[in-house]
């Protein structure tokens, strides 16, 4: 079966189409319009074969969708609904689905949720101790995110060490711009760093991840900011772009450090901390460790992090080869031979997850 799968993001959109594992076209616009803007969609359908299914991905899938679903009026408007519980890339998400339904009106689509991941986290890991009807009328609850990455990384992981995903006691890290861990226990996750929003848990490029709520009351008390102000610090001025200067992409403040900046070695070290405690306390949540997983654009790609990471963890059994670890190249087994956990390298693939999960959807 031929998927379409489309992802639009804040800014950008991918479009790939796949048949069965193999990614046989692929682009991405990096200015996207948004609502009205169908032409390259329409250009990237016509220059290939016509799809059997189209696949799309939405950041938050609110209370009601703990599953992918099939696309119809029902869906698109709860969607609008819920929009302003991921405002930079929800009404983005539903402008994509609704410009492809025109463009592909008989072909059925189906929308694959980055929080559906973590609908299976038990109530005591996904509760806020806030009041009872606070939750009950907001739907105030941990929803984390980064779902379709961590569904994959977690499951290709398990295939990678030849080992059974239900019988492991996992951490998944999904580290790039925006970052996240998941703990993952029976093939489920069972806790998350991001919580309502994608804003909190870890360090991250730009974002702050958690900060003392106390702190914010004080900034908007006796700071003399906006709840618009400050919500626009912590999402895009924040993170290591904050405390290093630099733009937060971690390359630059790896090339900022190594110029003898301590503003960006400051920035490194902060991140590496955090994402260290973090780890740990996923690992409690999964009882245990076996198998660490990172993904993503840092994960796959910075062996200064794999390295500090697993030195960070070393108390958990975790030790990676240091020259496999400088090799890495697509996928792979870093572990260290007498590692009591085996740390392993994958690729993300959420275009293979959404469409994995579309055709589920579709032929059942």
């Amino acid at each position: 079966m031929r998927v379409l799968v489309v992802n639009a993001g804040s800014s950008s959109l991918k479009l790939s189409v796949r048949d069965g594992d193999d990614e046989v076209a692929a682009t991405t616009v990096e200015r996207w319009e948004g609502d009205g803007h169908d032409a390259p969609i329409k250009e990237f359908v016509a220059q290939g074969p016509a799809p059997d299914a189209v696949g799309h991905r939405v950041v938050h899938g609110g209370p009601r969708f703990a599953e992918p679903a099939l696309v119809d009026d029902g869906v698109l408007d709860y969607l609008d609904s819920i929009a302003n519980l991921a405002p930079l890339h929800n009404p983005r998400a539903t402008a994509a689905i609704r410009e492809t339904g025109k463009l592909l009106p008989g072909t059925p689509a189906v929308v694959c949720f980055d929080t559906t991941f973590h609908a299976t986290l038990p109530a005591s890991a996904s509760t806020y101790a806030l009041p009872k009807e606070w939750n009950e009328r907001w739907q105030l609850r941990r929803y984390g995110f980064h779902g379709l990455s961590h569904a994959h990384a977690v499951r290709r992981a398990a295939q990678l060490v030849g080992r059974n995903l239900e019988e492991l006691r996992v951490v998944s890290c999904h580290l790039g711009a925006g970052a996240s861990l998941a703990a993952v226990r029976h093939g489920r996750s069972v806790d998350t760093t991001m919580g309502f929003t994608p804003l909190a848990g870890l360090v991250m490029a730009t974002r702050s991840g958690s900060v003392d709520p106390g702190m914010v009351l004080w900034l908007l008390q006796h700071g003399d900011l906006t709840a618009e102000r400050l919500r626009d610090v912590l999402e895009h001025h924040s993170g290591m772009k904050g405390l290093s200067g630099t733009s937060g992409d971690l390359r630059d403040v790896l090339a900022a450090r190594a110029a003898g900046d301590p503003d960006a070695a400051l920035a490194y070290d902060v991140f590496v901390h955090h994402l260290c405690r973090e780890i740990g306390a996923m690992t409690a949540s999964a009882q245990g460790l076996d198998l660490l997983v990172v993904t993503g654009g840092i994960g796959e790609h910075s062996a200064d992090v794999r390295r500090d990471m697993a030195a960070g963890l070393a108390y958990l059994g975790v030790g990676i080869d240091l020259s496999a670890n400088e090799s890495v190249h697509g996928e792979a087994d870093i572990s260290a031979p007498a590692a009591d956990v085996r740390t392993v390298v994958v690729a993300a693939d959420e275009e293979g997850e959404i469409a994995r999960e579309t055709v589920r959807l579709v032929t059942r």
